[in-house]
């Protein structure tokens, strides 16, 4: 992309390991398109590095590319005519060479050589132990295939497990920095490019391009020739077997199903058969489970729902997988006129709620409150269902929220209804304070405004 933005974490902790006294061992992994090769190409350009990208073919002929990456790294034209049957060879060549700055070794998508090998992770192993570990040398191990990576490099029963220095599990770029990437547009219409996009770079620099969001998704991803038309099962099919499974569950869930009764009910299957599917899509980053924030021990909870938590794969099986027929027909103007009929009230307004928790911390820092809360998310009851709810346990300060994608302004009705929802919320109810915050897109009424100048337990956040 033109911009690089975000990433500041991330890249203080490629320079930090950089500049570690001796080798650094650098695991790198994340999602397909979520700015891994980005990140790296910005950490190594003013850097003597070797960038070596692995493909899906054999490992010897991996090796050979690698082979030929190193001999004019290091310069050795022995090396690049050598006929060379193992890996150790190349890197003792590397491991031998004097250089004037710390090299950068970087080998992506490092698990398409696990998988054509099992005994590479082993191989290598050997060779950081033996040829790398004492020298001053940073090695970067980077991978799309996150089951396949952290299996590789990070499990306890990886021959890596405890070699490496770092490990970074590169994510979506949040919400709040999308005016870095659109800074001509308004807050509602970043934050309808953010209910498609989902903070994915690569996504977000298609449809950077594009004024209009429903011209965007018509292009972008109606088009069968768009990489982001069956997205979803790219993703996947690598990751996982059963495929068909897999979109079954989230299809489901898509559908409105959150509980895990409902999803049983609808795959007609028993709900213990689901655990395994929902944990990996779990560890996938594609599901989360929630549970209301005030629930003492979380994990126990009988009240978790299930929701997807990827943007795009939501917005996907919400309008594009369940009308495939007509795409594959021609007859896409069907499609984008179910997208604009539905796309606000059953796309936009849930991720809004997922943006306002985002600021939520970020007013946090700012210190909007005489206090820190520690915890954020959401309260529901058989009775009551609150937006925001955040929790300062240590103050027993409790804040409750409501965030409104309305073309309509906020009224005075919507703090009052929040604050009789207040009554029902059980935590700490004989020993709490109670702070307001309102969200909405189209801002307030004046007498809303008037009443929360007058008050100080109150927030209308912009």
């Amino acid at each position: 992309m033109a911009k690089f933005i975000d990433r500041e974490e991330e890249l203080e902790t490629l320079k930090t390991e950089y500049e570690r006294k001796g080798a650094s061992f650098v695991i790198l992994y994340g999602r397909r398109r979520v700015g891994k090769t980005t990140l790296i190409t910005e950490f190594i350009k003013d850097k003597k590095a070797l960038f070596f990208l692995a493909s899906q073919e054999s490992e010897a002929q991996n090796r050979n590319l690698f082979k030929m990456k190193a001999a004019e790294f290091i310069g050795s034209d022995l090396l690049r005519n050598a006929n060379v049957s193992d890996w150790d060879t190349i890197f003792k060549a590397i491991a031998d060479t004097k250089f004037e700055t710390k090299p950068v070794i970087v080998m992506d998508e490092f698990q398409y050589i696990g998988k054509s090998n099992e005994a590479f992770p082993s191989i290598f192993q050997r060779i950081w132990d033996e040829q790398l570990k004492d020298s001053s040398v940073m090695v970067i191990l980077c991978g799309s295939l996150i089951t396949m990576m952290e299996e590789q490099t990070l499990k306890y029963s990886s021959p890596l497990y405890g070699r490496r220095t770092a490990q970074i599990r590169l994510k979506q770029i949040p919400f709040l920095y999308y005016e870095k990437f659109f800074g001509n547009k308004s807050e509602r219409e970043l934050i309808e490019m953010y209910a498609v996009t989902g903070g994915v770079p690569k996504y977000i620099e298609s449809f950077g391009q594009e004024n209009d969001i429903y011209d965007a998704i018509k292009k972008h991803v109606l088009n069968p020739s768009s990489y982001l038309y069956d997205e979803p099962h790219f993703l996947l099919q690598q990751e996982v077997s059963e495929i068909g499974s897999y979109f079954s569950l989230i299809k489901a869930i898509a559908a409105g199903n959150s509980k895990l009764s409902a999803i049983a009910a609808m795959l007609e299957m028993p709900q213990t058969s689901l655990t395994k599917y929902i944990k990996t899509l779990i560890d996938l980053d594609i599901l989360e489970r929630e549970v209301p924030i005030t629930e003492e021990k979380p994990e126990k909870s009988k009240k978790g729902l299930y929701k997807i938590k990827d943007n795009y794969i939501k917005f996907w099986f919400a309008f594009i997988y369940p009308n495939m027929s007509f795409l594959e027909s021609g007859n896409t103007q069907i499609v984008m006129d179910k997208i604009r009929k539905g796309f606000i009230s059953n796309q936009v307004s849930f991720v809004y709620e997922d943006v306002c928790r985002q600021k939520m911390w970020q007013m946090n820092a700012n210190q909007a409150w005489p206090f820190y809360f520690s915890k954020v998310g959401r309260h529901w009851d058989s009775n009551t269902e609150i937006d925001i709810a955040a929790l300062d346990i240590e103050g027993k300060n409790l804040i409750l929220g409501e965030c409104k994608y309305w073309k309509e302004t906020v009224g005075v009705n919507v703090l009052l209804e929040l604050e009789e929802k207040a009554k029902r919320v059980n935590w700490n109810k004989k020993d709490r304070t109670v702070w307001y915050v309102m969200f909405s897109i189209n801002g307030y009424t004046p007498e809303l405004e008037a009443l929360a100048e007058k008050r100080n337990d109150v927030i209308l956040a912009y």
